[in-house]
């Protein structure tokens, strides 16, 4: 355990820092973490939108460093394939493979216009044209999994990859008050229910570093 860290930043205001531990926990990988300052580089590259392409989180495991949330997936499925982070069934790992890598390309207006930040509540926050349209898009994502694969989560009874990469988004819907339908606001529920879900939002809940450029009065 003392040789495998994960490098994340902050727990309140960084989505891919929480899909990348989520990946880890859910492979079983035992690691320690290396919380990075708002001031590093790195972080504020990954926290602020500043880059295209971004160093955290990123995993130091046998010897190897891995940055990039789907290589760090794909690092794990290789090593931990008894874990399920991607379905057994082939055209299921197609299609969870797909809906991962939208996640993790696209949806710039959704991350623009509502960055994570887990220990804000804004009511009846208006959403904009160009957001509305990432969401409408997600939620069709989700409602086709869960039709599809029968829930609870995207692919079936057990979290994927797939679920880890739209946790955040979850949690960015509860902050802004999306309005949701019941088969989306259920699985938002299912998600922020998972104990290492639970055991995330609390360690953000008492984070002291808050960063100005994020806590802006929308």
């Amino acid at each position: 355990m003392s040789d495998t860290v994960l490098t994340i930043s902050s727990k309140n205001y960084s989505s891919w820092s929480l899909r990348g531990w989520l990946l880890c926990r859910m492979a079983g990988l035992e690691f320690r973490e290396e919380l990075l300052s708002p001031d590093d580089a790195d972080a504020r590259a990954e926290l602020l939108l500043l880059s295209p392409s971004f160093l955290v989180p990123r995993l130091t495991h046998d010897g190897l460093r891995v940055w990039d949330t789907l290589a760090i997936a794909e690092y794990l499925h290789e090593r931990f394939p008894q874990a399920g982070l991607l379905p057994g069934d082939a055209a299921a790992r197609t299609h969870c493979r797909a809906i991962a890598g939208e996640m993790h390309s696209g949806f710039a207006n959704l991350r623009s216009a509502l960055p994570m930040n887990l220990k804000a509540h804004y009511k009846n926050f208006k959403i904009w044209a160009a957001a509305q349209a990432d969401i409408d898009r997600i939620t069709a994502i989700w409602r086709e999994c869960l039709l599809r694969y029968g829930g609870p989560y995207l692919f079936g009874e057990t979290p994927t990859l797939a679920d880890a990469m739209y946790a955040p988004v979850t949690t960015r819907f509860t902050t802004y008050d999306v309005k949701l339908d019941r088969i989306c606001a259920d699985y938002c529920e299912t998600i922020q229910n998972l104990p290492d879900m639970i055991e995330w939002i609390e360690a953000a809940r008492i984070e002291k570093t808050g960063i100005e450029e994020l806590e802006a009065e929308f």
